[in-house]
């Protein structure tokens, strides 16, 4: 996949941020409700999302998804079968049975983001971290593509899992409208 002038400008305002243009990314465009892996400026993956049904937003309890500079602040699951149920980022030993009636599970892999641009997705009361907005599977994998989410970014179980294993902590996810 080539890369577009919409990608070009993102890593023209993150390397404003952080002084150089890193080498792996993640783009999450709200607008399309995509996640794309970038890579040495060429989008490698790309992969459908659902982010929230309230729109963007960074106030604690709005339950938007923030916009910004963000990184990968921890990975939880490795090696959890897909479907597996996450509470508080603790793998609770019990399987999601397919159905998507009820909640929207947080399910098979959570990457928690923290945001990197104060006043806009880090401090008090608008702060990503605190606000435990992730990217993780879902329960909801039906409905992946539209907005449907309390904030995070979620994916089916096999895109996070495919997504979990090619980046590490620390890497760079910018969320766009």
């Amino acid at each position: 996949m080539a890369k577009s002038p919409l990608e070009a400008s993102v890593q023209s305002r993150i390397s404003r941020s952080i002084g150089y243009v890193p080498s792996r990314l993640l783009l999450v465009t709200i607008s399309n409700q995509a996640l794309k892996l970038i890579e040495n400026g060429a989008v490698v993956r790309q992969y459908p999302v659902s982010t929230s049904q309230w729109g963007v937003g960074n106030r604690e309890g709005s339950n938007q998804t923030p916009l910004g500079l963000h990184r990968i602040h921890g990975k939880f699951g490795d090696g959890a079968p897909p479907g597996r149920i996450f509470e508080s980022r603790n793998d609770t030993g019990r399987d999601w049975n397919g159905g998507t009636e009820g909640e929207n599970l947080i399910l098979s892999r959570i990457l928690r983001l923290e945001g990197l641009e104060p006043g806009v997705n880090r401090g008090d009361g608008i702060d990503s971290y605190e606000r435990y907005i992730y990217i993780h599977g879902t329960s909801k994998e039906d409905l992946i593509g539209t907005p449907l989410s309390h904030g995070c970014v979620c994916m089916r179980n096999h895109d996070v899992i495919d997504l979990f294993d090619m980046v590490e902590e620390g890497t760079f996810v910018f969320i766009d409208q």
